[in-house]
C-alpha cells in the first residue's frame, strides 16, 4: 500500500462517527439553539438520561469493585493535584502569553481553577474500558471539593475585588440527587437486573453517548443564546481555540505520564487521564454567577465554553481508540 493511501486512511480514521455527530450537534446548536420551553425540555431530557446512566452503572458494578475504587488513594490524590494544582499553574503561565485579548484573561484563568466534570468523565472512562467505580469516586470527589477549593483559588490567584467566597449548596444537592442516588439505587437493584445489564452492554454504551450529545447540545445552545458569536471577534475566538487545545494537550500528556510514573494499571491510568484533564461546565457557570459581577460572567465563561467543547470532542476520539485497544 502506498504512503499516500496510508495517509488517507489515517486521516479517515480521525473522523470517528461519534465525533462527527458531536460536531454536527455543535453546528445544530449554533444554527438552531434550543430556547425557552424547548431548552427546558432538553435540560430535563439530559438530566433523565444521566440519571438512567448512573442507575445502569450502579446495577452493573459489583460491591467489591466499588469498594476497591474508593480505596484507590494514589489515584484520587493524583487526580486532585492535576485538577487543582497543575491546571492553575499552567493557567498562570498561559495568561502571560503575549497578544492575548485582555478581555479573555480572567476567563482563561478561571477555567483552570474549576473541578473536573462528573458525567462525561465517567462516560468516557466507560467507553475507554477504564475503572468506572474509581472514576465515579474521583470525578465526584473533585466536583464536591471544587465548590470549596475553586472560590479559594479565585480569591488567591485572580485577586478581583468583591469576589464572594460563598458557594451555593444547590450543586451539591444536584450531584447527590442526579448522580449518587441513582447509582446507589441501581446498585441496590443489582440482584434483580444485574445479569440483564451485563448481557446488554450495548445499551449502556448508547446511553453513554446519548447523554454526552444531550449535554453538548444544551450547553452550546445556552452559550449561543447568550450572544456567544457577537461578543468576541473571530481572531480572538481562533486564538482562544488554539490556547484551549494547547492547554488540553499539555494536560493530556502529563496526566498519562503521571499514571505511568505512579505505576497505575491501565484501567486506573484511564481514570486519571479523563478525570484529571476535564473541566466542568455544569459547575463553572453557576460558580461564575456567584463569584463575578453580572456584567463579567459572559466573558468569564466563554473560554470554559470553548474548552468544554474541545475536551468532549478530543476525549470522544481518544476514548473510542482506547476502548478498541482494550477489547
Amino acid at each position: 500500500m502506498s504512503r499516500f493511501a496510508i495517509s488517507l486512511r489515517s486521516v479517515a480514521q480521525l473522523f470517528d462517527p461519534f465525533v462527527i455527530v458531536l460536531l454536527g450537534v455543535v453546528v445544530l446548536a449554533s444554527l438552531l439553539p434550543c430556547q425557552g420551553k424547548t431548552a427546558t425540555f432538553f435540560d430535563i431530557l439530559a438530566d433523565a438520561a444521566i440519571v438512567l446512566l448512573f442507575f445502569m452503572h450502579g446495577a452493573k458494578l459489583s460491591r467489591e469493585a466499588i469498594v476497591k475504587g474508593f480505596l484507590n488513594v494514589r489515584l484520587h490524590v493524583a487526580t486532585l493535584l492535576i485538577t487543582f494544582a497543575l491546571f492553575p499553574f499552567l493557567g498562570l503561565i498561559m495568561i502571560r502569553i503575549p497578544g492575548i485579548n485582555p478581555a479573555l484573561i480572567p476567563g482563561l484563568l478561571y477555567l483552570t481553577l474549576l473541578p473536573s466534570t462528573v458525567q462525561s468523565s465517567i462516560a468516557f472512562t466507560s467507553m475507554a474500558k477504564g475503572n468506572v467505580p474509581a472514576a465515579v469516586c474521583a470525578a465526584t470527589l473533585s466536583n464536591l471539593l471544587g465548590m470549596f477549593v475553586t472560590p479559594i483559588l479565585v480569591a488567591m490567584l485572580m485577586q478581583l475585588p468583591g469576589v464572594s467566597s460563598q458557594v451555593s449548596l444547590g450543586s451539591v444537592q444536584k450531584i447527590a440527587m442526579q448522580l449518587l442516588l441513582p447509582f446507589i439505587l441501581g446498585h441496590a437493584a443489582r440482584r434483580w437486573i444485574g445479569d440483564w445489564v451485563t448481557k446488554n452492554k450495548a445499551i449502556l454504551g448508547k446511553l453513554d453517548r446519548g447523554s454526552i450529545l444531550l449535554v453538548v447540545y444544551t450547553a452550546f445552545s445556552a452559550a449561543v443564546v447568550n450572544g456567544l458569536w457577537t461578543r468576541v471577534s473571530w481572531p480572538s475566538l481562533v486564538s482562544l481555540a488554539i490556547l484551549s487545545t494547547g492547554l488540553l494537550i499539555v494536560v493530556f500528556l502529563i496526566s498519562w505520564r503521571v499514571g505511568k510514573w505512579l505505576g497505575l494499571v491501565r484501567e486506573d491510568s484511564i481514570v486519571l487521564f479523563f478525570c484529571g484533564s476535564k473541566k466542568s461546565l455544569a459547575s463553572g457557570v453557576p460558580m461564575a454567577n456567584t463569584l463575578f459581577p453580572a456584567d463579567q460572567v459572559g466573558l468569564v465563561i466563554l473560554p470554559l465554553m470553548f474548552f468544554h467543547q474541545i475536551q468532549l470532542i478530543a476525549c470522544a476520539l481518544i476514548a473510542k481508540r482506547l476502548g478498541q485497544r482494550g477489547v
